[in-house]
């Protein structure tokens, strides 16, 4: 099979599109013929090296964590899923033709392979640094790097919740996070008094890591109200840095809910090949994204 791999830490030029035994699925696992993979930030910042304590990193490694596909393989325990199921979870080195996952669920209906590669860790992220950071029904929310995945769900599930949601991003993207539910404003100068005008900020996350943690502090009033997944200076100033995964089978049970209700929805902003996975890091590091990016196998 196809797999993407890279021996050696560093810049979107180490990933290669090399030949793989295919991987077997083992107790309490299964195996899918990969549709889609997901591409999240984690991904070039494994691959870059970066010390993420979840995420351990043995050479020459496999890259990617969500995928959507069909099940191929059953392992010793799993009962609920059988060879043929369409699913969409989390699991190691998904940008492949075929990948072993250690969570899983059945896709929505009316949910392509596509879209639904792009849920799984973003949901899982989005859930988490919502009850991380504390914020209650009735309060207000303010998300740094709205218009991407995570954000994206964010967004749509504090709304859910009843908790109100300013969100900045490029000015393209103004009009998607107003269609999210959430207020908007634009980054750049003066963009901590344009968030001031929108209202008072209970709590705030930091999903950009572009260096406004203490601006996050100075608006919540406390280190204690903010939480970033991107910046891992953030604990320096006292915010927590969440990088620890919870449990993603609550997660995809939780999405599977949002979306089937009407109450989630993220868009598939571009698609790749496997041989483009270099070209999908670039775009991803870049950032000003909306929605999803993802590897269609």
């Amino acid at each position: 099979m196809k797999k993407v791999s890279f021996a050696e830490f560093g810049g979107p030029g180490v990933l290669h599109l090399v030949d793989a035994e295919k991987p077997h699925a083992g107790p309490g696992r299964i195996r899918i013929a990969v549709r889609a993979a997901g591409v999240n930030p984690v991904d070039w910042r494994i691959r870059e090296g970066q010390k993420l304590g979840a995420h351990p990193v043995e050479l020459p490694s496999g890259v990617g964590l969500d995928a959507a596909g069909v099940v191929d393989e059953v392992g010793e325990g799993v009962e609920g899923v059988e060879v043929g199921d369409r699913v969409f979870g989390e699991g190691s080195s998904t940008y492949a033709e075929f990948a072993v996952l250690s969570a899983w669920a059945r896709m929505p209906e009316g949910l392509t392979f596509e879209e639904a590669a792009g849920y799984p860790s973003v949901v899982e992220t989005a859930l988490r640094v919502i009850r991380e950071v504390g914020v209650q029904p009735g309060q207000t929310l303010l998300v740094s790097g709205a218009s991407g995945g995570v954000g994206s769900a964010v967004l749509q599930i504090a709304r859910d919740r009843g908790i109100t949601v300013i969100g900045t991003a490029g000015a393209a993207n103004q009009d998607y996070l107003r269609s999210l539910g959430a207020l908007a404003t634009t980054y750049g100068e003066g963009w901590v008094e344009r968030v001031r005008r929108l209202g008072r900020v209970d709590a705030a996350l930091d999903l950009a890591g572009s260096g406004v943690i203490r601006e996050l502090i100075d608006l919540t009033g406390s280190p204690e109200k903010v939480v970033s997944i991107a910046d891992l200076g953030a604990p320096e100033l006292g915010v927590r840095f969440s990088g620890v995964a919870g449990s993603v089978p609550a997660a995809l049970a939780t999405a599977v809910d949002l979306i089937s209700r009407g109450k989630l929805h993220i868009p598939v902003e571009k698609s790749y090949t496997l041989a483009e996975a270099a070209a999908a890091h670039i775009d991803s590091q870049a950032g000003h994204s909306r929605g999803r990016r993802v590897i269609v196998v």
